[in-house]
């Protein structure tokens, strides 16, 4: 199958959220043998018109970041003239959604829309414009899918995708030291860890561990925190850490607590769970975290520091696990084969197969 990426932006210009998810994406239907093309601005040296990586081919519409509105005119010709089976587009820009949709159309090609919602879902003329082109909207979560109906989409035509993991690889890696409780994230504003610490400092009186993964801004003042509590001495930094190293250490880990403020879908709490931790999330508003442990015996959910501190202590009772197959629908395959049953159900609705 020849499937259309169209992101104006990529990971390469600006490693968001957003465009590691697309890029994910494309990564999936490569490795699955695809013919996969990127429709973008350029960012690499030199005159070529393409540039191949990780099995994608990267086509350069217009020279660079500065040429928007370049990229915006020539895309719908540039699709046509390629003939995909699909085209997906990337929620951001919005503008780009309607482009996107002239070359679709021109193309005989059904139109998919990734809206990923990192940057939260605006309600502006373009994004509600772009709500009513794709034959189909796909989100991370279905926090992020009700965000989307509420500026005008049609939800019959919303479809929940998570992010994948590997769990191969998950096996394959040796479990890290053991520890009662971890956390990963970037250290920011939006890392909300005190309620973890302000949970843990209320089991002073018990034997526990923790180690916190991620850096960030915050650190040194969560750093204070945890020496303000008293709970310095149990409560490890251990700043970034690659994804295999995560890994070893979510298999040495009894809990994953989730507490961050915001978050469209909660990628570390779904590699911890699937590498046996148990799973306990704070719940906001802003956050899809709770729908991952919604109705499994191995996660809680919790709205305070203090239900955060019983559930560590409940956890306890739970057995250690190394690995969880329950989460096997999460691996790249399934996932994978989530996006091309989606594809031929589009192309056979238009009469394509």
């Amino acid at each position: 199958m020849r499937i259309a990426f169209v992101s104006f932006e990529t990971a390469h210009h600006r490693d968001t959220e957003t465009n590691q998810r697309l890029r994910t994406v494309c990564e999936l239907l490569a490795e699955h043998g695809h013919d996969v093309h990127w429709y973008c601005a350029g960012f690499w040296a030199g005159e070529e018109s393409t540039f191949d990586a990780d099995g994608i081919t990267y086509h350069g519409v217009s020279s660079g970041l500065e040429a928007r509105s370049s990229f915006l005119f020539r895309l719908p010709f540039v699709l046509a003239a390629a003939s995909p089976d699909i085209v997906h587009v990337s929620a951001q820009p919005p503008n780009q959604v309607v482009a996107a949709n002239w070359g679709a159309t021109l193309a005989r090609a059904p139109l998919v829309l990734e809206w990923y919602g990192d940057s939260g879902v605006a309600d502006t003329r373009w994004t509600r414009v772009a709500t009513g082109r794709p034959d189909r909207i796909v989100t991370p979560s279905e926090l992020v899918g009700t965000w989307v109906r509420e500026i005008g989409a049609d939800g019959d035509l919303v479809e929940t995708m998570p992010n994948p993991i590997d769990c191969e690889l998950i096996q394959a890696v040796e479990p890290g030291a053991e520890v009662d409780v971890i956390y990963a994230r970037r250290l920011d504003e939006g890392a909300n860890l005190e309620s973890l610490l302000l949970g843990l400092a209320e089991l002073r009186g018990r034997d526990w561990s923790a180690n916190i993964v991620g850096d960030g801004p915050e650190r040194d003042a969560y750093e204070q925190l945890a020496r303000e509590l008293r709970i310095e001495d149990r409560v490890t930094f251990l700043g970034d850490l690659e994804l295999e190293e995560r890994i070893a250490a979510y298999r040495g880990a009894h809990v994953f607590a989730q507490t961050a403020d915001h978050c469209v879908f909660p990628t570390e709490l779904l590699w911890a769970i699937a590498a046996g931790c148990v799973g306990i999330v704070e719940y906001h508003a802003d956050s899809s975290a709770h729908e991952l442990v919604e109705g499994w015996d191995r996660g809680f959910r919790t709205t305070s520091e203090d239900e955060l501190a019983e559930a560590i202590v409940a956890a306890g009772d739970l057995e250690h696990r190394e690995y969880d197959e329950a989460f096997t629908d999460y691996d790249r395959s399934a996932v994978a084969d989530r996006y091309l049953e989606l594809y031929r159900t589009l192309q056979d609705e238009r009469g394509l197969l």
